[in-house]
């Protein structure tokens, strides 16, 4: 089974591959059972959005971690993916703001990529 840390990795890298703007890794392990990680990204439009989803559950799923589930994907204004240990949030610049998880989850620690090494 992969790793959470190198779940995040690969999911932030899928996500850089088609340039998701301001990604942000939240380490939520201590303050909730929900998962170990929460990543947040934008995409500017419907289609980047999806082709975001697309690359991470790819990416992840060659890496034997499969998606449990999968919310918000024919409307794109949300995408959220739940492969256990870590949640991967992929929003629309208008609802990133309006849902505000990064406020909502301020107890969490924002962690950089590098830091997963």
């Amino acid at each position: 089974m992969i790793e959470s840390k190198e779940m995040a990795k690969l999911a932030i890298e899928a996500l850089e591959d088609k340039k998701a703007e301001d990604i942000r890794l939240i380490d939520i392990a201590e303050i909730s059972v929900l998962g170990d990680y929460f990543l947040i990204a934008s995409g500017t439009n419907r289609s980047q959005i999806q082709a975001l989803a697309d690359n991470v559950q790819e990416k992840l799923g060659r890496a034997g971690a499969h998606v449990k589930q999968v919310e918000g994907y024919d409307s794109a204004n949300w995408i959220l993916m739940d492969f256990g240990d870590v949640i991967v949030h992929v929003f629309d610049k208008e609802n990133r703001l309006f849902y505000n998880l990064e406020r909502i989850w301020r107890d969490g620690k924002l962690i950089e990529k590098d830091e997963l090494n």
